[in-house]
């Protein structure tokens, strides 16, 4: 008799009214045995999927959205930087990936008048909160990775391994919930990854620039050029609020500025920029052209 339906559990109300009686069944009997039989059968029906039932469990993971933790290392002089990279490579990535998370980014900015020191940012996805709120635990339950990163997590006060960090946890965006690694290829030198910080005046005029990226139709010409997008964040928790990030790549600085030329020429973006509801969206956009280091995972 299958009890996992409504229909079963119909069929099983039927059984005990048949067996027991149940018809003539009242409160001040002394036996509750088929009563309490009948909702151990209800409570059966409404059970979470099972090992039995792996598409389900397959099609919701396959629709979760996933969580990002971008780190922005800032330096004082080249022995930091030689420090933190030898922590990133041989401690929390190798650390990280123990856990069972992948996927890892480590990029630095390039050299210039400006900056005179490269910084280095690190992008972590996690499949959900609970695996985000838990790494820092498991990894300093890791012998292996608290070894490895001996002179990193234990520098002396005067003499750290950075000058300032800042993190931002975002979440993905609706539009693209899966942080995918770039497929360009070439010199990692020559890559452009190209991260984009863009802050809104206020929370209405932010939800509509995301809803722009969504369903607007902002993604999707990303998409249809070739941008070559990781991730798409939503910024949770941040110095710069409200507050959105997300990467594009190209195999080199030619292809980044030609394709950057099409999307503003296209129709598309020009036929969606001048709508109402998406004027006056950003008041603040930022640009960090940036390259992946040998050990990054992409």
């Amino acid at each position: 008799m299958n009890f996992s339906t409504l229909e079963g559990a119909n069929q099983g109300y039927s059984f005990l009214r048949n067996t027991h009686n149940f018809q003539r069944m009242k409160l001040n009997n002394i036996s509750f045995i088929p009563l309490v039989f009948f909702c151990c059968l209800f409570l059966i029906q409404c059970k979470p999927p099972s090992a039995e039932e792996p598409e389900t469990a397959e099609i919701h993971n396959a629709h979760s959205k996933e969580y990002y933790d971008l780190t922005t290392y800032h330096f004082k002089n080249l022995a930091q930087v030689a420090v933190t990279d030898v922590y990133l490579e041989k401690a929390l990535l190798p650390g990280l990936h123990r856990q069972g998370i992948d996927r890892i980014g480590v990029f630095k900015s390039r050299v210039s008048q400006e900056d005179t020191l490269p910084k280095t940012y690190v992008l972590i996805p996690f499949p959900s909160m609970e695996a985000f709120q838990n790494h820092k635990t498991l990894l300093d339950e890791d012998t292996a990775y608290k070894n490895a990163g001996k002179e990193f997590i234990e520098a002396a006060f005067d003499q750290p391994p950075y000058e300032r960090v800042e993190t931002n946890l975002m979440a993905a965006f609706d539009g693209m919930p899966i942080l995918k690694p770039t497929v360009v290829e070439g010199t990692r030198a020559d890559r452009i990854y190209e991260l984009r910080s863009y802050e809104s005046p206020t929370d209405q005029l932010y939800k509509n620039k995301v809803e722009m990226f969504n369903t607007g139709g902002e993604l999707d010409l990303f998409t249809q050029l070739n941008f070559n997008a990781v991730f798409y964040g939503d910024v949770l928790v941040g110095s710069r609020m409200p507050n959105l990030i997300y990467m594009t790549t190209f195999p080199n600085q030619v292809v980044r500025d030609s394709l950057w030329e099409v999307f503003v020429a296209s129709p598309e973006w020009n036929g969606m920029k001048d709508l109402p509801q998406y004027l006056n969206t950003v008041s603040k956009a930022d640009i960090m052209l940036l390259y992946p280091t040998e050990y990054s995972d992409y």
